[in-house]
């Protein structure tokens, strides 16, 4: 039997909003939602944050920038792109990104299929409100674990 899903859409206030990694990420669709097909999140980044340099097994990430300026290294090569810009991260090839200059940025995340914004709600914690939390150093154990579990690897930090 075919999985019947039905049309919605929320505001951007509308969708869960967690805290990740001192970020903020709104899941706006999720696997329940979309049939498992993708994830997409908007996200409120700081300046100056860096994801770890990571490999996704389970998922191709995409990354469509809204605001604010944004250095992306995928597989060794680095470009920086602002509002407008997309930036593809296939599944099996290490990437990362780095928030520059003063401002935050905004970006929406899709993530094919869905699965990551699991990882994310688990790795986060709910949101108090719709704003960056106070920054808190991440908890590594707990993240490597949650990584290794919905088959991604930190590689490290960004490269230079």
């Amino acid at each position: 039997m075919v999985n019947q899903l039905s049309p919605y859409a929320l505001a951007r206030d509308e969708g869960q909003a967690i805290w990740f990694l001192g970020t903020l990420a709104i899941v706006m669709a999720n696997s329940e939602n979309t049939g498992g097909s993708f994830a997409l999140i908007d996200s409120l980044i700081p300046p100056g944050f860096e994801s770890p340099y990571h490999v996704h097994h389970a998922e191709d990430e995409s990354f469509y920038i809204t605001e604010g300026q944004v250095s992306f290294i995928v597989d060794g090569k680095k470009v920086t792109v602002g509002p407008g810009a997309f930036v593809f991260g296939p599944r099996e090839i290490p990437h990362g990104f780095r928030v520059e200059g003063t401002v935050p940025a905004r970006m929406l995340f899709l993530a094919t299929p869905s699965g990551f914004e699991r990882f994310m709600i688990e790795a986060g914690e709910p949101a108090a409100s719709a704003t960056l939390p106070v920054p808190t150093p991440p908890d590594l154990e707990k993240l490597a674990r949650l990584a290794a579990k919905y088959n991604i690897d930190i590689l490290g930090p960004l490269p230079s």
